[in-house]
């Protein structure tokens, strides 16, 4: 199938770069080439653009200017926030609490730590991958030193409590960081107003370039304050205020605030729409497909996410399937190897592991039209159909997902 004809549905793992931030990027490459630590013309001119692009950045979230630090990535500013303020604390405390459905750039970096002896508590969700804010209040100690809980899932779309968990950790003076990377640019957010101390957002997320993401630290441009909560992973020289040495990527950062600023333009259109296409998906799907169901929240999830799961097949299968016939999409299973081995999200969620790996996550964002959608809704269900009349599962093996029987070995 050629590309034209290629449907895109999967906006969660990476989002394609918008025409008009890839103008701006290109402009910078051959323009603003100078290293913005420089102090001639050259130097300068990279400089007030990078110092624009945070600008437009922090405002966006409603912080200040100087709290605003770049990055490579998502990843790198959870690890920052996460470890930044485990080895700066260490005297204070060695207690994090996080959910049990984090991305692994906020997981990992906890279990790292626990090697060190730091003690993290992973709180459980229910069904729709809410965490509960009583259990959160509950497991604070003395020795919490900081909460780390996603703003919205990348597997199934449930927006957490943000304000409240911030108004928790608040009140028992514990540092809150929100990893924001799905969330970013699809509902509004707003630090100030959320008690948000630290939060992490990426650029390929948001129809801007990968390479790029950046960390917000409440206070840190104020000498006083939470800012001394934290410190560096790396040393270097004096860039973003020595909390991230390494020569900002200018072009990539201008595309970053470009992209940023798009966002700002579109947002609420583009929630009622993509709100529009998402409802629009799980009713076709769930009333036409038998023994379909959806992961996450009804409502509370992010405008551009549907997670689907069926019965008696695996997320794999569907997912190659849809390939051939142009459309692309993810499923919650981690790799494809022979230990398939089951979203740890799905799993927090209650599934048991041959349920999670019949699920299929579906992403959109600016540039899903809703032919494009229509089309998905015709292939799927003559898709789920032959595979479910190959599925091993599906006759005599139906135990599988009967409740009362011991799961068996289904290969």
């Amino acid at each position: 199938m050629t590309d034209s004809k290629y449907v895109y549905l999967d906006y969660n793992a990476t989002t394609p770069m918008d025409p008009r931030v890839i103008e701006v990027i290109q402009k910078h490459f051959k323009q603003t080439y100078g290293n913005a630590s420089s102090l001639h013309t050259v130097g300068k001119r990279a400089h007030q653009i990078l110092e624009e692009s945070r600008e437009t950045i922090a405002s966006f979230i409603n912080a200040d200017k100087d709290d605003i630090f770049f990055t490579s990535s998502g990843t790198e500013a959870d690890n920052l926030a996460i470890k930044g303020v485990a080895f700066k604390c260490k005297d204070r405390g060695n207690h994090i609490i996080t959910s049990s459905i984090e991305h692994h750039a906020v997981e990992n970096p906890c279990k790292e730590l626990e090697k060190f002896g730091y003690k993290v508590t992973f709180l459980h969700v229910d069904k729709y991958g809410l965490i509960d804010l009583n259990e959160l209040e509950n497991a604070i100690t003395d020795k919490t030193i900081l909460i780390t809980i996603m703003f919205a899932n990348n597997e199934i779309g449930t927006i957490e409590p943000i304000k409240e968990i911030g108004a928790i950790a608040r009140k028992h003076d514990v540092i809150f960081h929100t990893d924001a990377v799905q969330a970013i640019g699809k509902v509004p957010i707003d630090v100030k107003e959320m008690n948000i101390d630290m939060l992490s957002s990426s650029a390929h997320k948001l129809y801007g370039p990968k390479g790029i993401g950046m960390l917000y630290i409440r206070n840190k441009g104020k000498r006083e304050g939470w800012g001394k909560y934290i410190e560096p992973l790396m040393h270097g020289g004096e860039h973003e205020r020595k909390m991230r040495p390494s020569t900002e990527a200018v072009p990539l950062i201008a595309g970053y605030a470009k992209a940023i600023e798009l966002c700002k333009e579109d947002m609420t259109k583009e929630m009622e729409r993509q709100i529009k296409l998402r409802d629009k998906i799980i009713k076709a799907v769930t009333e036409n497909i038998e023994d379909s169901y959806l992961h996450g929240h009804p409502t509370q999830r992010l405008p551009n996410n549907v997670n689907l799961g069926f019965k008696y097949i695996e997320g794999e299968s569907i997912l190659l399937s849809l390939d051939m016939e142009g459309i692309a999409a993810s499923t919650g299973s981690a790799c494809s190897s022979v230990s398939l081995e089951a979203s740890h999200v799905l799993l927090a969620i209650g599934l048991r592991p041959e349920e999670a790996h019949g699920s299929l996550r579906i992403s959109f964002g600016r540039f899903t039209t809703e032919e494009e959608v229509d089309y998905f809704l015709e292939k799927l269900p003559p898709i789920i159909e032959r595979l479910r009349k190959m599925s091993p599962l599906k006759k005599g093996v139906k135990y599988m997902f009967d409740e009362s029987s011991e799961s068996g070995h289904h290969h």
